[in-house]
């Protein structure tokens, strides 16, 4: 029997789906999707230099991601309004959820008493389950945002830890991913992420082929209009380093991760992936979450204590400047959508609703209003500019300039005098701006006769006191960084 033809057995299954999932009738109504108000954002696709990413309207995109992971399996409809209106407001553009969540996602129902697949059967997709993520892309929509979906968790593929099942072949994968891109082809804001915080190699172990038949399925289901990226697990080893010459991969990614301590060097990665021949974008899709503990693997020592909004800046800054096509932000709590109904996971501290106004979320979206002020395709990653102040570790400073040298930034983890070659931009004069990611404010430009070498000194030095030195040729007339 064909993989779609199972869908009409539901039916048969939902007095199994009854007693498998708890009492349905006893359960909320699913909401009705809502209606899509004229998506004209076009679909997501490689900058034509093969570094960025825009549109297929031409417009250059910024990723901004939330990772929003349990958001199908642990919200009702009005919390994932909530959720998704909070992260419109504050500038998100793209939403990672995962359809088959990891804290046993295959067996536990949603919030309305639906379960992925009628019987535990892949073959058979349940539509009720389905309709929630229905509801969710067409809301995304409605907010100019972009759903990035990740099929499964890992655990699902492998299971080196999670609640699992492994349930997927090459054969099922590529029935299943068929399925979903059929579902969702004509949804241009939909992305999809495969991996689930996994390396698709691991040793002997290989499970590229299980990835490449679902990415394959994906591809034939949306007539291969589909954008596929991989979320890898934590470490140096970006998905570049195992799929990178992947035709369906159309971006890189990486993962700085929570295990690693404090300024993990990303910005060595988002350079590494940069200079490989055929380039793809790439971006850290997972860098240290905001309140997460410190090195918690195997078990936590509290003296570590908690990433704050000041670590989320200085890895998403510096993967950025970098060259990275963007970044994904994450809290702790928000990621797990934790509440009293859910049991914490890794030290949480506080429910997902109290974590939604942290401050790292604010931050990460300065990060993009600044971004977009200046061209956003036209990045050189140059740390050559920076003369004299470079530091280590958590003062290592990251700086880009534009293709035509028009303008350029540099990133200063640390508040301290610099000293910046400045022959690479053609006039007699240049315009200063600091820029404070913390409070995205500009502190007014100042113009001066251009030297080869310019000392500048920010408004405040010391630890906890990063700025944006932002450099323009006054010619170009840009306007004020943020505006």
């Amino acid at each position: 029997m064909k993989f779609i033809q199972y869908l009409t057995l539901s039916v048969v299954f939902a007095i199994a789906v009854t007693f498998l999932s708890g009492n349905a009738y006893a359960q909320p109504a699913m909401p009705k999707q809502a209606p899509a108000s004229g998506w004209k954002n076009g679909r997501l696709r490689v900058s034509n230099d093969a570094h960025f990413l825009s549109t297929t309207n031409d417009r250059p995109f910024f990723w901004l991601g939330d990772t929003g992971w349990e958001l199908f399996h642990r919200l009702s409809f009005e919390e994932i309004q909530t959720y998704l209106n909070d992260r419109y407001k504050k500038g998100f553009n793209v939403i990672q959820a995962v359809i088959l969540a990891e804290f046993d996602g295959i067996k536990k129902p949603n919030r309305y008493g639906a379960i992925p697949f009628n019987n535990f059967n892949i073959a058979a997709p349940n539509p009720r389950y389905f309709e929630l993520v229905d509801t969710v892309v067409k809301l995304c929509a409605n907010r100019d945002m972009f759903l990035c979906l990740l099929p499964t968790w890992g655990d699902k593929v492998t299971k080196d830890w999670g609640d699992g099942p492994a349930i997927f072949t090459e054969k099922n994968a590529y029935n299943y991913g068929k399925w979903l891109g059929n579902r969702y082809k004509d949804d241009e804001n939909v992305i999809w992420m495969l991996g689930g915080d996994r390396p698709p190699q691991k040793d002997t172990n290989d499970w590229r082929p299980i990835w490449r038949a679902m990415a394959r399925g994906i591809q034939e289901g949306t007539n291969y209009q589909a954008f596929i990226t991989y979320h890898t697990s934590g470490g140096e080893k970006s998905t570049s380093q195992y799929i990178h010459k992947e035709p369906w991969l159309n971006m890189n990614t990486m993962q700085s991760g929570h295990g690693g301590g404090h300024d993990v060097p990303v910005w060595k990665w988002v350079d590494r992936d940069s200079k490989l021949p055929n380039p793809k974008p790439t971006i850290d899709a997972e860098p240290n979450y905001e309140d997460h503990p410190v090195n918690p693997w195997p078990k936590w020592d509290p003296k570590n204590g908690y990433f704050d909004n000041y670590d989320v800046r200085k890895q998403c800054y510096r993967s950025v400047f970098a060259g990275a096509a963007g970044v994904t932000y994450g809290h702790h709590a928000v990621w797990q959508f934790y509440s009293e109904r859910e049991e914490p996971i890794n030290h949480v501290d506080r429910s997902w609703t109290a974590a939604l106004d942290r401050p790292g979320a604010v931050d990460v979206s300065i990060l993009r209003k600044l971004m977009e002020s200046r061209p956003l395709l036209e990045r050189v990653y140059d740390n050559s500019i920076i003369v004299s102040g470079q530091g280590e570790k958590g003062e290592f400073m990251t700086a880009f300039r534009g293709k035509e040298n028009s303008f350029a930034m540099i990133y200063l983890p640390v508040g301290k005098k610099i000293k910046v070659r400045t022959t690479w931009m053609k006039s007699s004069d240049i315009k200063g701006w600091w820029f404070d990611p913390r409070l995205g404010m500009v502190v007014k430009g100042k113009t001066q006769y251009r030297a080869d070498v310019i000392e500048f000194t920010p408004p405040t030095q010391g630890v906890g006191q990063d700025w944006v030195l932002v450099l323009d040729n006054p010619d170009y007339q840009y306007r004020t960084p943020l505006q």
